[in-house]
């Protein structure tokens, strides 16, 4: 059973995204734990439901669940790669204005309306946590390969609005953490089609438990940093 005793039990845990591969497994794991007094799992097909591109349901969905109690545990398992519409660029020639602005609106923008309306309101005693998750290809200093520019910019811009705003956090909320994750490779939707050999490809199941370890092991210390799913600091 995870471990999420580093967080207070008369909180609730928060998750954007709850449909997707892995934010359906951190869901799983954290009421198989038992250890929060409720749990919020947030997508388009919930009660309430919210959409990245909508503020207004962004912000209904944080105060439906931060009327069950105190956010103790909120996590943006969020992310958008590729659909019918669209795919990671493997060139210049392939930008498109319109594609990448729909990147930034889904990966950077969304996520940091989630913050707004999220860590203003996280309690000001015990141990709190807002993750996003990012990915490494976010990363700039780790960047070696290139190709995937809308996907790398809107991630390592996600990663920059997480920092700041972990920044501000710190001085309201000193006992609260922000921090970007990396889940890894995982076999999703999300990510399935372009999984190489050799990688270290995870069940989300997998994900979630190494994510929610990573989670319960974070202290102040930490906040506004990015790590992987075995908790070691990405380059930014």
């Amino acid at each position: 059973m995870i471990d999420l005793t580093s967080f207070e039990r008369d909180g609730v845990a928060l998750v954007f995204g709850a449909s997707g591969g892995v934010g359906a497994a951190l869901c799983h794991e954290i009421e198989m734990s038992g250890h929060f007094a409720h749990l919020c799992a947030m997508s388009r097909r919930s009660s309430p439901s919210f959409d990245l591109t909508d503020q207004e349901s962004i912000r209904h969905a944080v105060e439906h669940a931060a009327a069950q109690g105190p956010l103790r545990l909120v996590i943006d398992a969020t992310g958008f790669l590729h659909d019918d519409q669209q795919g990671p660029e493997k060139s210049l020639r392939d930008l498109d204005a319109a594609k990448l602005a729909r990147s930034f609106a889904l990966n950077a923008i969304g996520p940091a309306l989630i913050m707004k309306h999220v860590l203003p309101i996280l309690p000001a005693q015990g141990k709190s946590l807002f993750a996003t998750l990012s990915a490494r290809v976010g990363s700039i200093g780790d960047n070696h390969l290139g190709g995937w520019y809308g996907y790398r910019a809107s991630k390592a811009a996600l990663n920059q609005l997480m920092r700041t705003a972990a920044i501000e956090l710190r001085r309201r909320r000193p006992q609260a953490i922000c921090v970007s994750l990396h889940p890894g490779t995982v076999q999703s939707d999300l990510s399935s089609p372009f999984a190489k050999d050799g990688l270290e490809v995870q069940t989300p199941q997998q994900s979630a438990q190494s994510l929610l370890g990573v989670m319960n092991a974070l202290n102040v210390s930490q906040t506004g940093g990015f790590f992987d799913h075995h908790g070691k600091p990405i380059v930014w």
